[in-house]
Protein backbone atom coordinates (compact mmCIF):
# COMPACT_ATOMS: atom_id res chain seq x y z
CA UNK A 1 0.00 0.00 0.00
CA UNK A 2 1.49 3.71 -0.85
CA UNK A 3 0.67 5.91 1.98
CA UNK A 4 -0.32 9.25 -0.25
CA UNK A 5 -1.21 11.17 2.70
CA UNK A 6 -4.94 12.83 2.37
CA UNK A 7 -6.72 11.54 -0.78
CA UNK A 8 -9.36 13.22 -2.19
CA UNK A 9 -11.30 11.45 -4.89
CA UNK A 10 -14.00 13.38 -6.99
CA UNK A 11 -15.96 11.25 -9.65
CA UNK A 12 -17.89 12.80 -12.85
CA UNK A 13 -20.33 10.01 -12.42
CA UNK A 14 -22.06 11.66 -15.83
CA UNK A 15 -19.65 9.96 -17.78
CA UNK A 16 -18.08 6.99 -16.35
CA UNK A 17 -20.25 3.49 -15.67
CA UNK A 18 -21.50 2.85 -12.12
CA UNK A 19 -19.28 -0.16 -12.02
CA UNK A 20 -16.37 1.77 -12.83
CA UNK A 21 -16.63 3.91 -10.16
CA UNK A 22 -17.04 1.13 -7.44
CA UNK A 23 -13.99 -0.39 -9.05
CA UNK A 24 -12.44 3.32 -8.48
CA UNK A 25 -13.39 3.47 -5.09
CA UNK A 26 -11.80 0.23 -4.65
CA UNK A 27 -8.80 0.68 -6.55
CA UNK A 28 -8.17 4.02 -4.69
CA UNK A 29 -8.86 2.27 -0.89
CA UNK A 30 -6.39 -0.77 -2.40
CA UNK A 31 -3.56 1.86 -3.18
CA UNK A 32 -3.77 4.33 -0.63
CA UNK A 33 -5.59 3.30 1.88
CA UNK A 34 -8.09 5.66 3.07
CA UNK A 35 -10.39 8.38 0.76
CA UNK A 36 -10.63 11.24 3.10
CA UNK A 37 -13.29 12.96 0.64
CA UNK A 38 -15.42 11.38 -1.84
CA UNK A 39 -17.87 12.75 -3.86
CA UNK A 40 -19.45 12.40 -7.02
CA UNK A 41 -21.03 15.18 -9.27
CA UNK A 42 -24.05 14.42 -11.42
CA UNK A 43 -27.25 15.39 -12.73
CA UNK A 44 -30.47 14.69 -11.13
CA UNK A 45 -31.59 11.76 -13.08
CA UNK A 46 -28.23 10.20 -12.14
CA UNK A 47 -28.42 10.88 -8.37
CA UNK A 48 -31.20 8.83 -8.03
CA UNK A 49 -30.00 5.68 -10.01
CA UNK A 50 -26.66 5.57 -8.47
CA UNK A 51 -28.03 6.31 -5.13
CA UNK A 52 -27.69 2.57 -3.44
CA UNK A 53 -24.38 2.46 -5.15
CA UNK A 54 -23.47 6.20 -3.50
CA UNK A 55 -24.58 5.17 -0.05
CA UNK A 56 -22.93 1.65 -0.22
CA UNK A 57 -19.30 3.11 -1.27
CA UNK A 58 -19.86 6.25 1.47
CA UNK A 59 -19.87 8.63 -1.91
CA UNK A 60 -21.59 12.14 -0.99
CA UNK A 61 -23.95 12.83 -4.79
CA UNK A 62 -23.22 16.70 -5.48
CA UNK A 63 -26.41 16.99 -7.79
CA UNK A 64 -26.16 19.36 -10.72
CA UNK A 65 -29.74 21.10 -11.55
CA UNK A 66 -27.77 22.80 -14.62
CA UNK A 67 -29.42 21.56 -17.94
CA UNK A 68 -26.20 23.42 -19.61
CA UNK A 69 -23.29 21.77 -21.64
CA UNK A 70 -20.68 21.39 -19.48
CA UNK A 71 -22.30 22.19 -16.18
CA UNK A 72 -21.56 19.31 -14.56
CA UNK A 73 -17.94 19.46 -15.40
CA UNK A 74 -18.00 22.84 -14.60
CA UNK A 75 -19.53 22.28 -10.98
CA UNK A 76 -16.65 19.75 -10.64
CA UNK A 77 -13.62 21.84 -11.19
CA UNK A 78 -14.81 25.05 -9.16
CA UNK A 79 -15.77 22.44 -6.22
CA UNK A 80 -11.93 20.54 -6.89
CA UNK A 81 -10.25 24.13 -6.66
CA UNK A 82 -12.01 25.40 -3.59
CA UNK A 83 -11.44 21.73 -1.71
CA UNK A 84 -7.70 21.77 -2.64
CA UNK A 85 -7.23 25.27 -0.58
CA UNK A 86 -9.66 24.31 1.82
CA UNK A 87 -8.37 20.47 2.63
CA UNK A 88 -4.87 20.39 1.12
CA UNK A 89 -4.66 17.14 0.05
CA UNK A 90 -1.78 15.35 -0.59
CA UNK A 91 -3.44 13.48 -3.94
CA UNK A 92 -6.40 14.15 -6.10
CA UNK A 93 -7.61 11.26 -8.34
CA UNK A 94 -10.18 12.18 -10.62
CA UNK A 95 -12.59 10.06 -12.43
CA UNK A 96 -13.71 10.73 -15.80
CA UNK A 97 -12.99 9.92 -18.95
CA UNK A 98 -13.07 13.48 -20.16
CA UNK A 99 -10.27 15.17 -22.06
CA UNK A 100 -11.61 18.85 -21.00
CA UNK A 101 -10.20 18.54 -17.40
CA UNK A 102 -6.82 18.93 -18.48
CA UNK A 103 -6.72 22.41 -17.38
CA UNK A 104 -7.95 21.48 -14.17
CA UNK A 105 -5.48 19.07 -14.08
CA UNK A 106 -2.85 21.31 -14.38
CA UNK A 107 -4.30 24.08 -11.88
CA UNK A 108 -4.29 21.19 -9.00
CA UNK A 109 -0.99 20.26 -9.43
CA UNK A 110 0.44 24.25 -8.98
CA UNK A 111 -1.27 24.15 -5.95
CA UNK A 112 1.04 21.41 -5.31
CA UNK A 113 -1.09 17.80 -5.13
CA UNK A 114 -0.37 14.70 -7.58
CA UNK A 115 -2.93 14.31 -9.76
CA UNK A 116 -4.33 10.65 -10.90
CA UNK A 117 -6.95 10.18 -13.48
CA UNK A 118 -9.45 7.20 -13.55
CA UNK A 119 -11.33 6.14 -16.89
CA UNK A 120 -13.46 3.84 -18.63
CA UNK A 121 -11.62 1.59 -20.46
CA UNK A 122 -12.44 2.39 -24.42
CA UNK A 123 -13.51 6.19 -23.74
CA UNK A 124 -10.09 7.73 -22.63
CA UNK A 125 -8.00 9.54 -25.87
CA UNK A 126 -3.94 9.57 -25.38
CA UNK A 127 -4.55 13.23 -25.26
CA UNK A 128 -6.48 12.97 -21.63
CA UNK A 129 -4.11 10.67 -20.10
CA UNK A 130 -1.05 12.20 -21.21
CA UNK A 131 -1.59 14.88 -18.40
CA UNK A 132 -2.07 13.75 -15.23
CA UNK A 133 0.82 12.04 -12.76
CA UNK A 134 -0.76 8.87 -13.82
CA UNK A 135 -3.65 7.72 -15.30
CA UNK A 136 -5.70 4.02 -14.57
CA UNK A 137 -8.26 2.29 -17.53
CA UNK A 138 -11.23 0.19 -15.77
CA UNK A 139 -12.75 -2.33 -17.98
CA UNK A 140 -16.38 -1.29 -17.97
CA UNK A 141 -18.17 -5.02 -16.57
CA UNK A 142 -21.64 -5.14 -17.06
CA UNK A 143 -23.86 -6.76 -14.41
CA UNK A 144 -24.41 -10.61 -15.59
CA UNK A 145 -27.36 -12.84 -14.41
CA UNK A 146 -26.90 -14.98 -11.66
CA UNK A 147 -25.70 -18.77 -12.67
CA UNK A 148 -28.74 -20.54 -12.69
CA UNK A 149 -28.94 -23.70 -10.06
CA UNK A 150 -28.13 -27.17 -11.36
CA UNK A 151 -31.38 -28.94 -11.92
CA UNK A 152 -32.27 -31.62 -9.88
CA UNK A 153 -32.53 -35.09 -11.38
CA UNK A 154 -35.99 -36.35 -12.91
CA UNK A 155 -38.15 -38.69 -11.25
CA UNK A 156 -40.35 -40.78 -13.39
CA UNK A 157 -44.24 -40.14 -12.52
CA UNK A 158 -47.61 -42.25 -14.12
CA UNK A 159 -48.13 -40.68 -17.20
CA UNK A 160 -51.30 -37.75 -16.85
CA UNK A 161 -53.80 -36.39 -19.02
CA UNK A 162 -52.43 -33.36 -20.68
CA UNK A 163 -52.08 -30.12 -18.64
CA UNK A 164 -53.74 -26.92 -20.30
CA UNK A 165 -51.05 -24.80 -21.82
CA UNK A 166 -49.96 -22.08 -19.23
CA UNK A 167 -50.45 -18.27 -20.03
CA UNK A 168 -46.95 -16.94 -21.69
CA UNK A 169 -45.49 -14.99 -19.63
CA UNK A 170 -44.29 -11.79 -20.86
CA UNK A 171 -40.95 -10.51 -21.57
CA UNK A 172 -39.79 -7.56 -18.70
CA UNK A 173 -39.63 -4.76 -20.23
CA UNK A 174 -36.91 -2.71 -20.62
CA UNK A 175 -36.46 0.49 -18.81
CA UNK A 176 -37.77 3.43 -21.13
CA UNK A 177 -34.69 5.67 -21.97
CA UNK A 178 -34.28 8.91 -20.28
CA UNK A 179 -35.42 12.42 -21.28
CA UNK A 180 -32.39 13.50 -23.15
CA UNK A 181 -31.79 10.04 -25.14
CA UNK A 182 -35.35 10.12 -26.45
CA UNK A 183 -34.69 14.04 -27.93
CA UNK A 184 -31.65 12.39 -29.66
CA UNK A 185 -33.76 10.00 -31.11
CA UNK A 186 -36.28 12.19 -32.06
CA UNK A 187 -33.89 14.11 -34.17
CA UNK A 188 -31.97 11.15 -35.40
CA UNK A 189 -35.45 8.92 -36.40
CA UNK A 190 -32.52 6.54 -38.55
CA UNK A 191 -30.63 5.39 -35.74
CA UNK A 192 -34.20 4.66 -33.87
CA UNK A 193 -34.06 1.88 -36.55
CA UNK A 194 -30.75 0.76 -36.03
CA UNK A 195 -29.24 2.60 -38.60
CA UNK A 196 -25.36 3.40 -37.84
CA UNK A 197 -24.15 7.19 -38.15
CA UNK A 198 -21.34 9.36 -39.10
CA UNK A 199 -20.72 11.37 -36.06
CA UNK A 200 -20.66 14.70 -37.97
CA UNK A 201 -23.77 13.83 -39.72
CA UNK A 202 -25.26 13.28 -36.54
CA UNK A 203 -23.65 16.29 -34.88
CA UNK A 204 -25.59 18.29 -37.63
CA UNK A 205 -28.98 17.54 -37.12
CA UNK A 206 -28.56 17.41 -33.13
CA UNK A 207 -27.47 20.92 -34.23
CA UNK A 208 -30.45 21.81 -36.09
CA UNK A 209 -32.50 20.26 -33.25
CA UNK A 210 -30.75 23.08 -31.05
CA UNK A 211 -29.96 19.64 -28.89
CA UNK A 212 -26.08 20.68 -29.53
CA UNK A 213 -24.12 23.74 -29.56
CA UNK A 214 -22.29 25.29 -32.77
CA UNK A 215 -19.18 24.24 -31.08
CA UNK A 216 -20.19 21.53 -28.60
CA UNK A 217 -19.15 17.35 -29.48
CA UNK A 218 -21.83 15.23 -30.51
CA UNK A 219 -19.18 12.58 -29.04
CA UNK A 220 -18.65 13.85 -25.88
CA UNK A 221 -22.84 13.68 -25.62
CA UNK A 222 -23.08 10.30 -27.11
CA UNK A 223 -20.52 9.22 -24.24
CA UNK A 224 -22.99 10.73 -21.76
CA UNK A 225 -25.15 7.42 -22.66
CA UNK A 226 -22.99 4.13 -23.17
CA UNK A 227 -25.57 1.89 -22.11
CA UNK A 228 -27.68 3.25 -25.19
CA UNK A 229 -25.31 4.18 -28.14
CA UNK A 230 -21.89 2.46 -28.88
CA UNK A 231 -19.02 4.01 -30.70
CA UNK A 232 -16.80 2.98 -33.02
CA UNK A 233 -13.97 2.19 -33.24
CA UNK A 234 -13.01 2.34 -29.81
CA UNK A 235 -9.97 4.51 -30.59
CA UNK A 236 -10.82 7.33 -32.65
CA UNK A 237 -14.84 7.06 -32.87
CA UNK A 238 -16.53 7.97 -35.79
CA UNK A 239 -19.90 6.44 -36.07
CA UNK A 240 -22.63 5.70 -33.33
CA UNK A 241 -25.18 3.25 -33.70
CA UNK A 242 -28.43 3.47 -31.10
CA UNK A 243 -28.27 -0.10 -29.06
CA UNK A 244 -31.37 -0.78 -28.45
CA UNK A 245 -32.51 -1.16 -31.61
CA UNK A 246 -29.64 -3.98 -31.95
CA UNK A 247 -31.68 -5.93 -29.27
CA UNK A 248 -35.48 -5.88 -31.30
Amino acid sequence: MNNSGRVMLLIDADNVSADVIEQAVQRTMAGHGAIHVRRAYCNAEAAVKHQALFKRLSVRPMVNLSAGKNSTDIALAVDAIDLVIAERPDLVVLVSSDSDFAPLVIRLREKGCRVCGIGQQGKTGEETTAVYDEFIDLRHQPARAAARPTPAPAVKRPARAPARAKAAVAAPVAPAPPDDVVRILQALPEMRAGERMELNQAAEALRAAKLLGRGGSSLKLFKKHPEFFALTPETRPSKVQYLRAQAR
